[in-house]
């Protein structure tokens, strides 16, 4: 599977958590609630995680996380080496929810398929994305694309249909795809609900050899 990042569903009980879950300080990393609720430091800080709130982690941060609610908790943890560039500083640790983003329509399907960002795209610190791509019923990706990178891809939310080189797979919620390099793929949203998946890529570097 993939090379260059982990993907991986992390289920924290109550009273579970961790006072150091990263101890690699060249990583970074990206937390997506996808139920349940949470507590994260950092720097100081203090934050309360619900679902829907996302986490970026900078390499080198010191952070813990824990749930102090009655309800176990279920979180997608995204892990990554940050690729340092000499006169780029690395990203610092943020948060914020998708409820407080709004979705960028992709401009040939008007409003049918769009992404939600939660980092600029411009923004060259940032050597990964997780995005959450949204199709409404009926609507679809309608075209063969590849990319020189690899993907993840967790289905949050409906169901689809997803072409993979010449296989068509049917996927649904809490299905995960992996795409190698330059994997041809399109989907098309099959159900009767939106279509959501939280998609992993990495960005803005040379291809390592």
């Amino acid at each position: 599977f993939s090379e260059t990042f982990s993907q991986t569903i992390l289920e924290i009980f109550p009273g579970g958590g961790s006072n150091r879950p990263e101890p690699d300080v060249r990583v970074e990393g990206v937390l997506f609630v996808l139920d349940g609720e949470l507590e994260i430091e950092f720097d100081d800080i203090r934050e309360h995680l619900q679902p829907g709130s996302y986490v970026y982690i900078g390499p080198g941060s010191n952070w813990k996380i824990n749930n102090s609610s009655k309800s176990p908790s279920r979180v997608q943890w995204i892990r990554k080496v940050y690729d340092f560039v000499d006169g780029i500083d690395a990203p610092k640790t943020f948060i914020t929810n998708e409820q407080n983003i709004i979705p960028e329509p992709i401009s040939e399907n008007g409003e049918i398929w769009s992404t939600t960002r939660f980092v600029d795209p411009r923004d060259l610190r940032h050597d990964m994305h997780v995005n959450i791509v949204n199709i409404d019923p009926g609507g679809a990706i309608p075209f063969m694309e590849t990319h020189v990178m690899e993907h993840g891809i967790y289905i949050l939310q409906g169901k689809g249909v997803y072409r993979l080189n010449s296989d068509w797979i049917e996927v649904e919620a809490g299905d995960f795809i992996w795409l190698r390099a330059f994997c041809p793929q399109c989907c098309y949203a099959g159900g009767p609900e939106q279509f959501r998946y939280l998609l992993y890529k990495d960005v803005n570097r040379q291809i390592a050899l």
